[in-house]
């Protein structure tokens, strides 16, 4: 018997936090056709940004892998208001775009936004392989040390 996204996500102990509103000039997400772009999600938890600062300075590996994972939750947020609370309209995971605010010099990007790729490979399973980015920048919006942003093939409109 195939576990739902829910089922995985309680054995996981993991709630799902409320769909965020956008805090600037941008929607949360785009439906067009099946498809599913899911604007940037920073790692807000509680309603704080969980780890501020550049990764390789003010905050250590294990800090931005738990900030990836944490952007993940609220991306699925998003898709779960998208897909009107059910995701087991999620055909496919697409792809993964994750931003992480570097110290100079900081090459772990990859392992930073695994954080994130192996939570939806969690959850997921096979629907859950996607093609990805792991980008390092100077900065991100309130000083946060990951992003995440995220495209999902979804289950044609009935």
């Amino acid at each position: 018997m195939r576990l739902t996204i829910e089922t995985r996500l309680q054995q996981l102990g993991i709630e799902l936090p409320e769909a965020t509103v956008p805090v600037a000039n941008y929607v949360s997400y785009v439906r067009t056709g099946n498809q599913l772009f899911v604007s940037g999600q920073l790692p807000f938890h509680n309603g704080e940004i969980l780890h501020r600062g550049q990764v390789g300075a003010e905050v250590s590996v294990a800090q931005a892998i738990d900030a990836a994972r944490q952007c993940v939750l609220n991306l699925l947020a998003q898709v779960k208001a998208a897909c009107d609370g059910d995701l087991e309209k999620v055909r496919q995971v697409v792809k993964l775009g994750g931003f992480v605010n570097s110290s100079a010099g900081f090459t772990k990007h990859a392992q930073v936004i695994n954080g994130a790729s192996d939570l939806i490979s969690e959850l997921f399973a096979e629907k859950g392989r996607h093609a990805r980015a792991a980008v390092g920048c100077s900065s991100l919006p309130m000083g946060a040390a990951v992003e995440i942003e995220a495209i999902f093939e979804l289950a044609a409109n009935e």
